[in-house]
C-alpha cells in the first residue's frame, strides 16, 4: 500500500516559520507529484502548494511569497516551508499525490497524507 505521511506542524505565534515534511512509502520505484492542501475549521479544503508533471510550482495567492514547496534529497519526499505566519494560515496541512509515474505514462491516483495541524497565534 502506498502512504503518505506528513510531520512537522505546531503551534506558533504569528510571524514565525514552520517546515512541514511529506514522505511517501510504498512502491517508491514510482515517482509522485504531491501537493500540499490545508483545511481550517469549518471551510472548505483549499490547495495550498503544489508541484506539476514538469516540475514547476504554483501557490495560493494567500501563500505566494510566504511558502515554498520542494523537494528532499530522498526521492518521493516533499517539504513546505512556512514563514511568516499569519493566524489564517491555522489549518490541518495534507500532503496529496494526485499523479505517478512507474517507469511508464503517468498514472491519475488519489493518495491523502492524514495531516498535520498548523496553529498560528
Amino acid at each position: 500500500d502506498v502512504q503518505l505521511v506528513e510531520s512537522g506542524g505546531g503551534s506558533v505565534q504569528a510571524g514565525g516559520s514552520l517546515r512541514l515534511s511529506c514522505v511517501v512509502s510504498g512502491y517508491t520505484i514510482c515517482t509522485y507529484i504531491m501537493t500540499w492542501y490545508r483545511q481550517a475549521l469549518g471551510k472548505e479544503r483549499e490547495l495550498v502548494a503544489a508541484f506539476a508533471v514538469d516540475g514547476s510550482t504554483r501557490y495560493a495567492d494567500s501563500v505566494q511569497g510566504r511558502f515554498t514547496i520542494s523537494q528532499g534529497n530522498a526521492k518521493n519526499t516533499v517539504f513546505l516551508q512556512m514563514n511568516s505566519l499569519k493566524p489564517e494560515d491555522t489549518a490541518m496541512y495534507y500532503c496529496n499525490s494526485e499523479r505517478r509515474r512507474c517507469g511508464g505514462p503517468w498514472q491519475t491516483i488519489n493518495y491523502w497524507g492524514q495531516g498535520t495541524q498548523v496553529t498560528v497565534s
